[in-house]
């Protein structure tokens, strides 16, 4: 097929066990799904979570420098299990939902959280704190076949060997099923979607020149530079 412009590449992420690759579609994610994160930046715990998105090209992976983006002096780390959707479908029941699941990886949702918090308090949406160039690292997808669905275990990250967040996959307050549920609700979910599932407290920011290191039980590592 003819294009006016030239077509972008095809997004994609390592598979642990095979040369092939997993196509990146569509990236959600989850915010304030972890009460400890709620609690540190005083919202109110008693509303549910909800979803924003990152676009497929925002992917970088691991081993990655990124630059330090720009309008930002507060640029933060997140680190959150990622799960890689492999069937689609509407409106999935909670019962059937890690069907839908080809496999797990560690993400880290970059925010830029000055920018973010200044959209909040006007009311404005805040994506632009969230969805900007190279925003969503991710490690290699480990697939369901080799590790089993994560119910719980180990989630940290380290900045230069200090370990900065670090809690258990068992503190979400939306497990991967029922956000896999609720999400499908609302869009239909597509085979290469990835959704980025919250994260713990403990959220601060890095420099340049900053090593990060995210580790979740059983999903190996994510290392990224700061430039």
């Amino acid at each position: 097929m003819d294009y006016v412009v030239p077509a972008p590449p095809q997004p994609a992420l390592a598979v642990i066990g095979t040369q092939a690759r997993f196509p990146v579609h569509r990236i959600y994610c989850v915010g304030r799904n972890y009460l400890a994160h709620v609690r540190e930046f005083g919202n109110d715990e008693k509303n549910p979570p909800f979803f924003f998105a990152k676009a497929s090209d925002m992917i970088v992976e691991d081993g990655a420098r990124v630059p330090y983006p720009p309008l930002t002096n507060s640029y933060h780390h997140e680190v959150e299990l990622v799960a890689a959707i492999g069937k689609g479908g509407a409106n999935i029941p909670v019962e059937s939902a890690l069907g839908h699941v080809f496999g797990y990886a560690i993400g880290f949702d970059m925010t830029r959280r000055d920018v973010q918090q200044a959209a909040a308090k006007k009311g404005h949406p805040w994506e632009i704190g969230k969805s900007f160039d190279q925003s969503a690292p991710c490690g290699p997808v480990y697939p369901v076949a080799q590790v089993g669905h994560l119910q719980d275990g180990e989630i940290e990250i380290a900045v230069n060997g200090k370990v900065r967040q670090h809690s258990d996959l068992n503190q979400m307050i939306w497990d991967v099923p029922n956000i896999i549920s609720q999400l499908s609700q609302q869009v239909t979910l597509q085979p290469g979607d990835l959704i980025y599932t919250g994260t713990p407290e403990g959220v601060g920011p890095v420099v340049s020149g900053d090593v990060m290191v995210g580790r979740i039980a059983k999903l190996g590592e994510l290392t990224i530079e700061v430039a």
